[in-house]
C-alpha cells in the first residue's frame, strides 16, 4: 500500500559532510558489493513502493537499459521508508555507494546543500520544462539540478457516497460554502443519533492538512529574507488559515485532537466519518483490512477536488519521490541514463496505469478523470512542498508543526500564541545544516 511521500529528512552528520568532500569519478572504476557497482554493475536503491505497485516498470526499464549497456547488471535493492535515510547516510559516509537513490521530495534539500548528489542536465529528461514545481524545486539549488522528479501524490477530498445520497446530495461540493453545507447536513442527520460521528475527520496533529489552509490563505510556514530563513506562521495570512482550520475542526470533528492522521484508513473505515482530506489511495485503504480498513466500506468512498476558503482549489501538500546520483557513484553516466529511462514519458504512462500521478503537468491530462486519481490530477498543479531550507528536516524531526496544532486543537494556546511559539522554534534550527 502506497504511503505519503512526506518523510522527515535525517540530518546529515558532520562526518558525512567531510566524507562528501572527496572527489568522485564520473564513471569507470569498480565498486564494492555493499553499494555501487563498477562498469559491469549498476546499483539502484528504490523504496518498496516500486516493488509492490509497479514491478513491471522495473523490468521494462532494465530491459531498455540493457539495450544500451549490454552486459551491465542492474541490481535493484528495495528500501523501507523508515530506515532508508539511515542506510543512505551510512553508505555515503563510506566508499561504496549505490548509483541511484530514491528520495522523498521533502528530504532532498539537506543532502543537496551538503554536496551528496551530482548535478544532472535537465534537458536530457522528458518533460523537464513541465515537471511539477513541488518536485522540481526540491531538486534545484543555485541554478543547478541535483535530482529528477519520479512521481507525485496529492491530497484530495474523500467522501462517503452512500451518506451523501442519504442527505439528498447528488454530487460532491465544488465550492467551500457548498462543502460546509454538505457537512452541516451530515452532522444534523447522523450526528444527532451518534455522538461519535464526525462529519469531517480532522485529527489535531494532521499538519499537512492544516498547512494547506495556511497556503490557501496566502501564508507560509517559513520565508527566506536576506539569505536566512525564519518562521512565518504568525503572519496575518498564516493566522487566517490556521483560524479557518480550527473552525472546521471545532464544528465537524468529534475524535481525538491529540492524534495525527497515520491511522486514517482504519478510523474512517469504522463508518463514523462522512468526509476526510487525504491521499487518494486512502479511499480504497479504508476498506482494506491490510491497511486497517473495514471490508464493509468497499465501494463507499470516492474522491473530489477539495475546495478552499479562498475560492480556489485547496493547494495540497504534494508528496512525491525524486531520483538522485550520489557524488561518490563510480558509474554516474549509466546512473543518469537509467533514471532517464525510468522517468521518461513512456514510464510515466506506466505509473498512470498504476494509479500514480506523473512527474509533469503535461501527462496529468492523461490521468483518467473518473479514476481514483482524477481529483488529484486536477489539484496537483496547485501543489506545494515544505520550505527548501537546510534545516527543515530538523524542524520536522522536532515536531514543531504537530505540537503547535495540538496546542491549538486542544485549546491549550490561542492560534496566535501557538504560531508565535512555533516560529521561535523554527527560527532556532531552520538555518542549520
Amino acid at each position: 500500500m502506497r504511503r505519503s511521500r512526506s518523510r522527515t529528512a535525517v540530518r546529515t552528520s558532520g562526518a558525512l559532510v567531510l566524507a562528501l568532500a572527496a572527489t568522485a569519478c564520473d564513471s569507470g572504476g569498480k565498486g564494492g558489493s555493499a553499494g555501487g557497482g563498477g562498469s559491469d554493475e549498476l546499483t539502484v536503491w528504490l523504496t518498496i513502493d516500486a516493488r509492490e505497485s509497479w514491478p513491471g516498470l522495473i523490468t521494462a526499464t532494465n530491459k531498455r537499459f540493457a539495450e544500451r549497456y549490454p552486459g551491465v547488471r542492474v541490481d535493484v535493492q528495495y528500501q523501507q521508508w523508515t530506515s532508508k535515510n539511515q542506510k543512505i547516510d551510512a553508505a555515503l559516509a563510506g566508499r561504496d555507494v549505490p548509483d541511484v537513490v530514491e528520495m522523498g521530495n521533502s528530504e532532498t534539500t539537506n543532502y543537496i546543500v551538503n554536496g551528496a548528489f551530482s548535478p544532472v542536465d535537465e534537458q536530457k529528461f522528458d518533460h523537464s520544462k513541465d515537471w511539477l514545481p513541488a518536485l522540481a524545486d526540491a531538486c534545484r539549488l543555485n541554478g543547478k539540478t541535483y535530482c529528477v522528479p519520479y512521481y507525485a501524490g496529492a491530497r484530495v477530498g474523500i467522501y462517503r457516497t452512500d451518506l451523501l445520497r442519504e442527505i439528498g446530495v447528488a454530487k460532491p461540493p465544488s465550492t467551500y460554502p457548498e462543502l460546509l453545507s454538505v457537512l452541516d447536513k451530515m452532522k444534523a442527520r447522523f450526528g444527532r443519533t451518534d455522538k461519535n460521528f464526525s462529519a469531517f475527520h480532522m485529527p489535531g496533529r494532521y499538519w499537512s492538512a492544516a498547512m494547506a489552509y495556511v497556503k490557501d490563505a496566502g501564508g507560509e510556514m517559513a520565508v527566506q529574507q536576506d539569505g536566512r530563513w525564519r518562521g512565518a506562521l504568525a503572519s496575518p495570512e498564516s493566522l487566517k488559515g490556521l483560524t479557518e482550520w480550527k473552525k472546521l475542526l471545532d464544528t465537524y470533528y468529534t475524535g481525538d485532537r491529540s492524534k495525527d492522521n497515520s491511522d486514517e484508513p482504519g478510523v474512517v473505515g469504522q463508518g463514523k466519518t462522512g468526509m476526510f482530506y487525504g491521499n487518494t489511495w486512502e479511499a480504497n485503504a479504508a476498506a482494506d483490512p491490510k491497511a486497517g480498513g473495514n471490508p464493509a466500506m468497499k465501494g463507499k468512498f470516492a474522491t473530489f477536488p477539495f475546495p478552499g476558503p479562498s475560492g480556489k482549489l485547496m493547494p495540497p501538500f504534494l508528496g512525491g519521490s525524486t531520483l538522485a546520483v550520489p557524488v561518490k557513484s563510480r558509474s554516474q553516466d549509466m546512473a543518469r541514463e537509467w533514471i532517464r529511462l525510468f522517468t521518461d514519458r513512456e514510464s510515466q504512462r506506466t505509473l498512470i496505469k498504476a494509479e500514480t500521478l506523473p512527474n509533469n503537468t503535461i501527462q496529468l491530462r492523461d490521468v483518467p478523470a473518473d479514476g481514483i486519481n482524477g481529483a488529484a490530477a486536477i489539484s496537483a498543479a496547485r501543489g506545494w512542498v515544505t520550505p527548501l531550507a537546510p534545516g527543515w528536516g530538523a524542524v520536522e524531526k522536532s515536531n514543531v508543526l504537530p505540537e503547535m496544532l495540538q496546542a491549538i486543537a486542544t485549546d491549550k494556546k490561542s492560534v496566535e500564541q501557538a504560531a508565535k511559539d512555533a516560529d521561535r522554534a523554527i527560527d532556532a534550527v531552520i538555518n542549520d545544516n
